[in-house]
């Protein structure tokens, strides 16, 4: 191979979507493969040419290719598509703004490739301008999704079927098991458990001499050992059951058995079993031993990507019942609360998108104005359950934002004055000092109070002013995008490639969905559900609100996985930790975040940014 076509073959296996084929399927490209140093004198002759697909090594460039818009393309890009796609011949307009390496591939070889359906799919995205994403995973609980094989804990307990009831039985007490598998010649032929033997044998006077398959079942339900947990589980509900065999697929031996027992067992490592247990901690010694398993646990079981679509829920969920228990210990110590009160969330607790570094965001409202004694009540309890929570690992909030802050404990009527307030005088500053409240929600106490005060805001935060301040304030932060498409990295960091994807990326998509959802109604926090519930009036397409969905999974699994990876708390995410495809992604994200700000700002704020 010509040193060229090494350097060619080199850069296709960094290359989304070409680092995902085989080396010869890579190596076909290769095959009448151009490397050209791309100058504006050279512009013409890419013009000239007959179709093909180009590749950016080096370079800056402004690029027409379709009868698309034109854009700013570099390093990683790939212009020439549209023709490709289309089996059309578009002519190529670009401007040089800084020469480089571009590589040049012949139409016929990239079209062959297009029977690979994650190629053709991967242009195909790009030509739509949509977000290279595979299907979010809605992970429920992510112990279900352990392979059947990983979870066995003994060698299977067989015996053949001529074995006697009475042998079988005697087999089952050396063991410990419930059940057993009934073989012949090595094939499951039927199980036994210890119900057969009280309802066939002893409850009827069966003769316990007579062999196993007397009593056995025969042909049972069968799971092979690749299968998951929850696939057992969906089993075993279906057909009523409490013991599976499990079968090696390849040799249809049987391997184990997996109980109804085995499972909660399973419960029992998990996340769910961790919050039931928050649930009935009886101390603050017992709220704070289990609060800190769950980082524990998040670290060492989310593995899939999908099992990040669920962390942030799952710690949220987590903080809600920590936050109700230290209530409950508050008032078992110094009487039931003097009024009515509803314990307000904010931000990502509201919005159940939590992460490892998330500090406390909440509040008080109470019924009416306290007294000195009903004030001294609620500033002893805020304080008590801000300090519990920080004992849990909820970090206290480094702006004040909590129930311990008095100007956060407000009776009802002052809190819809507030309000009023915000819409009065939306400037820059009070949004970035007020946007945290707009994420709402009640952990505890009373949720008819809450919904009052809901209630009496939906008209006044859906006033055009004041979304059209909101807009503008979104619409002024940037994407970390450079106008020809490159990464802008932040700065005084360590590392010189990484992206603080929270502030630069997700709390963009938070925005855009608040907004639509302060202007359609939806009082709902969470940015996905808001996303989901948008009324048609609301102004955003269900294509585009998908698009948006998919994207803010897609970079809250780049958060977490980072967190996870390098047990950090911030979401400064480098660029150099991520596949060609993530980086793909992640730019079309930024790209489709940019574009949705613009269309905000032009509707809610008539283009004025």
């Amino acid at each position: 191979m010509s040193t060229i076509a090494q350097q060619v073959s080199d850069f296709l296996a960094t290359s989304a979507p070409f680092d995902s084929l085989d080396e010869a399927a890579r190596d076909s490209l290769l095959i009448g493969a151009e490397l050209i140093y791309l100058t504006q004198e050279k512009a013409a002759d890419v013009k000239a040419t007959s179709a093909a697909l180009y590749l950016i090594q080096s370079g800056q460039y402004t690029v027409k290719d379709s009868f698309e818009p034109k854009r700013h393309v570099s390093d990683g890009d790939y212009f020439g598509i549209h023709g490709l796609l289309d089996r059309q011949t578009y002519s190529i307009d670009i401007v040089v703004e800084s020469p480089g390496l571009v590589f040049k591939f012949a139409a016929l070889r990239v079209a062959a490739l297009f029977d690979n359906p994650h190629v053709l799919g991967f242009f195909q995205g790009l030509q739509r301008n949509d977000l290279q994403n595979q299907a979010a995973l809605s992970s429920s609980s992510m112990w279900l999704y352990k392979p059947l094989g990983d979870v066995l804990e003994k060698l299977p307990i067989s015996t053949d079927e001529t074995t006697s009831i009475q042998d079988a039985a005697v087999l089952m007490l050396k063991h410990s098991v419930s059940s057993l598998l009934i073989t012949q010649q090595e094939t499951l032929v039927g199980i036994v458990t210890d119900r057969d033997l009280r309802n066939r044998v002893v409850a009827k006077g069966h003769d316990s001499r007579l062999s196993v398959s007397e009593i056995m079942t025969k042909a049972p339900v069968q799971i092979t050992h690749q299968k998951t947990v929850f696939d057992a589980l969906a089993l075993m509900t279906e057909k009523n059951i409490h013991h599976l065999p499990i079968i090696n697929k390849q040799t249809n031996a049987p391997i184990g058995m997996i109980t109804a027992t085995d499972i909660v067992r399973q419960q029992k490592g998990n996340v769910l079993f961790i919050m039931g247990a928050l649930s009935k901690a009886d101390s603050l010694y017992a709220l704070t031993r289990l609060s800190w398993q769950l980082p524990h646990y998040l670290s060492s079981h989310a593995k899939r990507m999908g099992d990040f679509d669920i962390a942030g829920k799952v710690l949220s969920q987590a903080t809600d019942i920590m936050t109700r228990k230290l209530i409950t210990f508050f008032q078992q110590a110094h009487g039931k609360a003097p009024m009515m009160f509803a314990w307000l969330v904010y931000g990502s607790q509201a919005r159940e998108d939590q992460t490892l570094g998330s500090d406390q965001d909440n509040g008080l409202l109470l019924a009416k104005s306290p007294n000195q004694t009903q004030a001294e009540y609620f500033r002893n309890m805020a304080s008590y359950v801000c300090q519990g929570l920080a004992k849990c690992g909820i970090k206290l909030c480094n702006g004040n934002i909590m129930a311990s802050n008095d100007a956060l404990r407000l009776p009802l009527d002052k809190a819809i004055d507030e309000a009023k307030q915000w819409i009065a005088s939306p400037t820059k500053s009070a949004i970035m000092h007020f946007n945290i409240f707009l994420d709402v929600r009640c952990a505890a106490g009373d949720i008819d109070l809450f919904r009052q005060l809901q209630q009496a805001r939906q008209p006044l935060l859906k006033q055009s002013a004041f979304l059209a301040a909101l807009a503008r304030h979104t619409n002024d932060i940037a994407v970390p995008l450079s106008v020809f498409q490159k990464f802008v990295y932040e700065k005084d960091k360590q590392r010189k490639d990484t992206i603080d994807i929270k502030v630069k990326a997700i709390a963009l998509v938070n925005n855009i969905a608040r907004v639509y959802a302060l202007a359609g109604g939806v009082q709902v926090p969470s940015t996905l559900a808001r996303l989901a519930a948008l009324p048609q009036q609301a102004g955003l397409a269900k294509k585009d609100a998908d698009n948006l969905r998919d994207i803010w999974l897609f970079l809250n699994r780049l958060r977490w996985r980072h967190q996870l990876d390098n047990k950090a708390t911030d979401s400064c995410v480098s660029i150099g930790s991520l596949s060609s495809i993530e980086k793909h992604q992640l730019k079309a994200s930024l790209k489709a975040i940019e574009r949705a700000k613009q269309a905000m700002v032009m509707k809610f704020s008539g283009g004025m940014g």
